[in-house]
């Protein structure tokens, strides 16, 4: 359920001004938006120079509106440059933080493009993993080399002994 059958817009911007909000249509692909899938569009415009920021989301219409958005590559023939736009997030009123549109600006592709991805892809993991450090969780690591558990309680305090009885801990295996 990572595609979308709303209508996707896209506003393109370059230093020498934006393209205004564009609805993408005729992919290349019989059926634009599918899980997985990699779309291609012809966007026409003024050629807009060095390009910064595009913004990107959908109406939210239709049945299964939700969107997980990878990336945007934006090939410029002028110029023969691609603009990558990293976006992995949801555009998705019940996912993430309910954004159906994002503001994205072009990775520095000259210097460790890898770079980029993997901070996204860390804060991807911190968006999914940052429940365990809720306020009154007590976390409990159990280490198989002194088979003892290592407690973090919410006051900060670390107990390498662990409570093993303590059944309201949550149990993470290193």
């Amino acid at each position: 359920n990572a595609g979308t059958e709303a209508d996707v817009y896209v506003s393109v911007h370059g230093e020498r001004g934006d393209t205004g909000s564009r609805q993408l249509l005729m992919s290349k692909q019989q059926k634009p938006f599918l899980k997985g899938q990699t779309d291609i569009f012809a966007v026409e415009a003024v050629h807009l120079g060095h390009l910064y920021k595009i913004v990107i989301g959908h109406n939210g219409l239709g049945s299964g509106n939700g969107w997980f958005l990878d990336k945007v590559v934006i090939k410029d023939p002028v110029m023969d440059l691609d603009y990558t736009f990293l976006c992995h997030r949801w555009l998705d009123e019940g996912q993430d933080d309910g954004r159906i549109a994002r503001k994205l600006t072009v990775a520095d592709t000259s210097t460790f493009p890898e770079r980029q991805e993997l901070e996204l892809k860390r804060e991807e993991t911190w968006a999914a993993e940052n429940w365990k450090f809720q306020e009154g969780n007590t976390l409990q690591f159990y280490n198989g080399l002194t088979r003892g558990f290592i407690c973090l309680s919410p006051d900060s305090r670390v107990d390498a002994l662990g409570d093993k009885k303590n059944k309201y801990g949550k149990i993470f295996l290193m």
